[in-house]
């Protein structure tokens, strides 16, 4: 076997048996394990070195027991040596895709055309040309069938698709990803822990304006019905987010709180309507109805 394969072919094929062999067996995630571990790297490459190392010094000792043959072994010894590299089965089969005629058989198709010395063979087209160009034959066909005759779904049909699940990823994703909620994602947060999350940022940053009860200073009162810009989560989200009336209303947090933040607060400080305050403003603004709230109907 190590004689119908050369070196140059045998050293690389086992190289990459282990290669396969190493990162079929050790996991290392979506990276390659020799870039993961660089132990594996240093190992591979010690594997290399060894499988040209026993060629070197397989190479040595057949040249070392070359000179101790007599003169017909060694003859006999590098003639099937020789052989052994012949690719004859690659060079027929290129001859054949070539499809030329051999040199000393290309007196047969010399045309009559002679410039100036120079003559024109009429040498038929490779036969690798032709199978080539009777499969694009082949595939117009089938392209012709398929999407203009039983209008199968061509590019812009699969961009569509692809556009229409990465549109659903995307969403999918937002439902996850707090800081990706926005006025038109946002919804009211019930959990403890977001409450409280909300009552800390609450406490950090808007009881000098709402007090600690939000009975109202300086902003409004923000246990009553009554909304400047509206209310629940939506409207209050945005408020927070961007500000409130220019020129009198409270700065936009955006730049200084999360988006998830945002919504916890905005949760938190709706969790407090109803309450009493100690000292409560008086109501500012219009009672919010939430058009989209269900109503009961009446009993008869």
């Amino acid at each position: 076997m190590r004689k119908l394969i050369p070196s140059w072919v045998r050293v690389p094929i086992v190289f990459f048996i282990i290669f396969g062999v190493v990162e079929f067996f050790i996991d290392s995630g979506e990276k390659p394990a020799f870039i993961e571990y660089p132990v594996v790297l240093l190992f591979l490459f010690l594997v290399l070195l060894i499988l040209i190392a026993n060629e070197a010094i397989i190479g040595a000792l057949e040249n070392v027991m070359l000179h101790k043959l007599d003169e017909e072994a060694k003859a006999r010894f590098l003639a099937e040596k020789e052989s052994a590299y012949k690719f004859t089965w690659l060079k027929e089969t290129y001859n054949k895709l070539l499809g030329q005629k051999p040199i000393e058989e290309e007196g047969e198709i010399i045309l009559d055309h002679n410039y100036d010395g120079i003559k024109e063979l009429d040498n038929n087209l490779p036969p690798w040309w032709l199978y080539g160009f009777y499969i694009t034959i082949v595939f117009a066909a089938v392209y012709l069938l398929r999407y203009h005759v039983f209008d199968a779904g061509g590019q812009f049909d699969e961009l569509e698709t692809e556009l229409a699940d990465a549109k659903a990823a995307i969403e999918e994703y937002k439902k996850t990803a707090k800081d990706l909620v926005d006025i038109n994602t946002v919804t009211l947060l019930t959990e403890a822990g977001d409450l409280n999350a909300g009552k800390d940022i609450f406490n950090t940053n808007c009881v000098a304006c709402h007090m600690a009860d939000g009975g109202g200073g300086i902003g409004p009162n923000l246990t009553d019905e009554n909304w400047i810009l509206g209310g629940g989560i939506k409207n209050v989200f945005k408020t927070v987010s961007e500000g409130g009336r220019s020129g009198k209303g409270m700065i936009a947090w955006k730049s200084q709180l999360k988006p998830s933040q945002i919504a916890q607060v905005s949760s938190y400080l709706l969790s407090l309507q109803g309450t009493t305050p100690a000292n409560p403003k008086a109501p500012e603004g219009d009672v919010w109805v939430d058009e989209n709230a269900e109503t009961e109907a009446p009993v008869e």
